[in-house]
């Protein structure tokens, strides 16, 4: 007879396979791996946050010391009057009088700055900001204007003005020098100069560095500066000799735009960690632990735009070079490079982990697996906190 078999339940036994088993060990890692994604995620927000304070901060100090500055000139303007004919119907032809200008750029055109910068602090937070003394010195060639089909006649003379382009006319810390020849002239500030400056435009492809992006670009447009009037009677009285000192205030960035047919801009400063950027390098820098040296050289043919024009709002365009200050430890640009690899590093970690349990034979409880993955976040959390007080390499 034949004897049938019969099976057992065993929960202890059932429960004791399930804990030696692989794949559910692997699968269990897998789900904690997931959920600790979702904290390390919200460490780079914080991140991002906190960079997002700290220039909100950098801007509104330089609002109060002043922007980044971009100079362009000086520029010969001579007004005239302009004819213009009206065709007013049934064979009515009117000729009216208006006052136009011309513009003329000079023929050389010598900068000469030393930049002094010095970092401003508002609690934890630093600002970059800067003073400079600029000598400017450019000759003009007298103007062509047949060129322009101006007649000499036609010309105000009298109205004639030197016009200099300084984005934030809020940066002048002590009265502009401006001399003709030999002569002394009297500048005044001005919301409309009769030309716009365009500096960098960029397209925005992320939203979360949009405010980074356009923190660190200068100002699209401008058309600040000072005006001297010559105080000319004829063209007798044209000379083409300009000079203009300026002691100027700015943050971050100093632009120059070559409206020379040759421009040369030659700066120095006591800042180690200087970027020359915009559409020109220096031909010549030397960069020390004490301070930098660049010289740049500009011929006409490199600058989209034309050496004189008729008419207000040109824009002087998608041309300017210059400076800008670095701050030397950027702890959240690194704190964020760092949390990138947070995935990698609990991946690596919890691997480890499951080859010391399978190799060892020492059962390491899911529970432990969640407090490493916990510590691993809370160090993202340290190292970003710490950073802002001491820096990023003590912090790490």
């Amino acid at each position: 007879m034949e004897q049938q078999s019969t099976y057992t339940f065993n929960p202890q036994k059932k429960w004791a396979s399930l804990q030696e088993s692989i794949t559910l060990k692997l699968f269990v890692i897998g789900i904690l791996v997931l959920i600790l994604l979702i904290p390390a995620t919200w460490i780079k927000s914080l991140i991002k946050e906190r960079q997002s304070r700290a220039e909100g901060v950098m801007e509104e100090v330089a609002e109060k010391w002043s922007g980044r500055q971009t100079l362009s000139g000086p520029v010969l303007v001579l007004p005239f009057t302009a004819f213009e004919k009206i065709n007013k119907g049934n064979g009515i032809v009117e000729t009216i009088e208006k006052t136009d200008y011309a513009f003329f750029l000079p023929e050389e055109l010598k900068v000469k700055g030393e930049v002094n910068p010095q970092t401003l602090h508002r609690g934890i937070f630093d600002a970059v900001v800067y003073t400079t003394e600029l000598s400017t010195q450019a000759t003009f060639a007298k103007p062509d204007l047949k060129s322009l089909n101006i007649a000499e006649e036609h010309v105000q003379w009298e109205h004639a003005a030197m016009i200099f382009g300084i984005t934030d006319i809020g940066g002048i810390s002590t009265t502009p020098v401006v001399r003709i020849g030999n002569r002394d002239l009297t500048a005044e500030p001005s919301a409309n100069v009769g030309i716009s400056i365009r500096d960098y435009k960029k397209d925005y492809t992320d939203e979360d560095e949009v405010r980074y992006t356009r923190l660190n670009a200068p100002a699209e447009f401008s058309s600040n500066g000072i005006v001297a009037k010559l105080n000319w009677q004829s063209s007798e009285d044209f000379n083409g000799q300009v000079s203009i000192k300026l002691n100027l205030r700015g943050s971050e960035r100093l632009n120059f735009v070559p409206t020379g047919k040759a421009t040369s801009v030659a700066l120095n400063g006591p800042w180690a960690d200087p970027s020359f950027d915009g559409e020109f390098l220096p031909e010549k820098r030397e960069i020390t632990p004490d301070g930098f040296t660049a010289a740049w050289n500009v011929l006409h043919f490199n600058r989209p735009f034309a050496q004189q024009w008729i008419g207000k709002g040109t824009q002087l365009a998608s041309a300017d070079f210059g400076l800008k200050l670095l701050v030397p430890v950027d702890q959240y640009q690194k704190s964020i490079r760092t949390s990138k690899y947070a995935q990698l590093i609990i991946i690596l970690t919890f691997v480890a982990l499951f080859l010391v349990e399978i190799t060892q034979k020492i059962r390491i409880h899911p529970f432990q697996y969640i407090l490493i993955g916990a510590a691993l976040i809370i160090y993202y959390t340290l190292l970003l906190s710490i950073s802002e007080q001491l820096g990023f390499s003590i912090a790490y």
